[in-house]
């Protein structure tokens, strides 16, 4: 921290959505244990209930709670109440820093709201790109418009520091800190391993589905709703047709998601449509898979540190270490590639231990530590 800085030094972190809590938690709980910072948190909640899970199960408690998630909301108007109603938190704290994770409307419209204050942005997870404006929508364009404003960018990955420089941002303001999310994972996989009845809302399933290998799936991204979604529930029922095969599916809440999954998948003896699962049995779904399927981003990172492939249901990727460590594969939404790729894995024990024992390179569960210190360097 400068010298001119005072003591201790004032950090508001913002989020509103699940992902970004979970990629948070481990940073706001290294603040709060120093004493160079007085922590301060800001909850949207842009996305209410699978936020508060992630709230309860870390601990965290926010000092401000905008409380904004309204059903079927457009963008432009959670923008605005965003952009409204974090400046007021903004001007009520008077934060020396603030901090954002990732590319969500929450984390865009904080940067913004920051920049109208002239108050330095400390972006989480900086630097990826899939290189299209419409994929992934609209987080591509957020996560570029929090790369023009941030003073400090915490990149996961050497690959997402260059794209950074490549934008001409300030290289003296791009740093390497490995992905919070592999913090996270390891945090709660030893919370687990201690209280195993944090994820015991699993256990009939996996005594239904004893002896079959589960794929576990998730699907939200908005650029696949409609005919993407229903390409990727016909792959999912031509897989669980197979005997040894068994679906886990945590079917996300919006309506986009739940009415094409219900309609193509409900009642099938081999897939199990579940609620969104909190943190912890997320994890163990991890643990219990043998595959991901998967648009998520998160998925992308956590599945691989515990030695899971994942096979990506999306066009392009803001993560393309993934793809060239051989974690992750692009499939796209085609139905006849998502079960033909899922079914190599499958039957080729080869093609399955290449991508299991893949490097995963998102980190080595020090990141929150790393971004502690360049704040206090700031």
């Amino acid at each position: 921290m400068n010298a001119s800085a005072t003591f201790p030094s004032r950090i508001l972190t913002v989020f509103g959505t699940r992902p970004e809590a979970i990629k948070l938690f481990p940073l706001i709980h290294a603040l709060e244990a120093d004493r160079r910072f007085e922590s301060r948190v800001c909850v949207s909640a842009q996305h209410r209930g699978m936020l508060d899970q992630v709230l309860a199960i870390s601990g965290l408690v926010p000092d401000h709670d905008l409380d904004l998630m309204r059903p079927d909301q457009s963008l432009d108007s959670l923008t605005a109440a965003l952009l409204t109603g974090l400046g007021q938190v903004m001007d009520a704290e008077r934060p020396e820093w603030v901090v954002v994770q990732g590319d969500t409307a929450t984390a865009m419209a904080g940067a913004l709201a920051a920049y109208y204050r002239k108050i330095p942005v400390c972006h989480v997870e900086a630097g990826l790109r899939s290189g299209n404006i419409h994929h992934p929508w609209p987080e591509e364009i957020n996560r570029r418009i929090i790369g023009t404003i941030a003073a400090l960018h915490c990149a996961p990955t050497e690959t997402a520091a260059e794209a950074l420089r490549r934008e001409t941002v300030d290289p003296a303001t791009v740093h390497v800190t490995g992905n919070t999310v592999i913090d996270a994972l390891h945090w709660i996989t030893a919370r687990i391993a201690q209280q195993p009845e944090l994820a015991s809302g699993l256990t009939e399933l996996e005594q239904r589905f004893g002896g079959k290998r589960v794929i576990g799936v998730t699907s939200h991204r908005r650029e696949n709703f409609g005919g993407g979604m229903e390409a990727i529930a016909g792959a999912i029922r031509r897989l669980a047709a197979r005997e040894d095969v068994a679906v886990i599916f945590p079917v996300h809440l919006n309506p986009n998601v739940r009415q094409v999954m219900n309609a193509e998948l409900a009642g099938l003896d081999n897939v199990a449509l579940i609620e969104p699962l909190d943190y912890p049995h997320f994890a163990h779904l991890l643990g219990l898979a043998t595959l991901m399927l998967s648009d998520s981003g998160g998925v992308q990172e956590e599945a691989p540190a515990l030695g899971k492939p994942v096979l990506v249901m999306r066009e392009t990727t803001e993560r393309p270490e993934g793809i060239e460590a051989g974690t992750a594969k692009l499939v796209g939404t085609d139905e006849d590639r998502i079960v033909a790729e899922a079914e190599r894995l499958l039957d080729d024990p080869a093609a399955y231990a290449a991508m299991a024992r893949a490097h995963n390179p998102f980190g080595d569960g020090k990141s929150a530590g790393r971004i502690l210190e360049l704040l206090a360097r700031a």
